[in-house]
This record gives structure tokens, sequence and C-alpha cells, in this order.
């Protein structure tokens, strides 16, 4: 995974998640939790962002900007 997002992390956050459900969670476990929620969504909404930030509308191109764009993404 890539922004920020390792194995690790979804690893972790899912360790916690169902330790919460089946016994609770230590004060430090719950700081620890929200954490990795904040920097995990942080990363998500980076990933979407630059996905946004890369989106072209095609009625917006001109028709040999529109052959342009095509043969970049067949390359």
């Amino acid at each position: 995974m890539s922004n920020g997002i390792s194995k690790e992390m979804i690893a972790r956050i899912n360790e916690l998640a169902a330790k919460k459900k089946a016994e609770g969670l230590t004060e430090e476990e719950q700081a620890e939790q929200k954490a990795l929620y904040k920097d995990y969504l942080a990363a998500i909404r980076g990933q979407v962002r630059a996905n946004l930030e890369n989106v072209r509308f095609v009625e917006d191109l001109s028709e040999e900007e529109l052959k342009e764009e095509l043969a970049k993404r067949t390359n």
C-alpha cells in the first residue's frame, strides 16, 4: 500500500478493533487506535485528493488534446 498506509498499520488497526470488541482497550491502546485512525484517514484523503487532481473532463479537451491524452494512456 502507499501514501503512509502499510500492511502493518492495517493489521494493528484490525487487531485493536477486535480487542476493543472482545474485551475493551486500555487508555494507551485507545490513544494508539485514535492516532492510527487519524493517520489512516489522512492517507486515504490524500489518495482521493491526488486522484481528483488528475481528473480531466473529456468535454473540456480539444480533439487534438484528447488524442494526445489517449496516446499517453495506451503507451
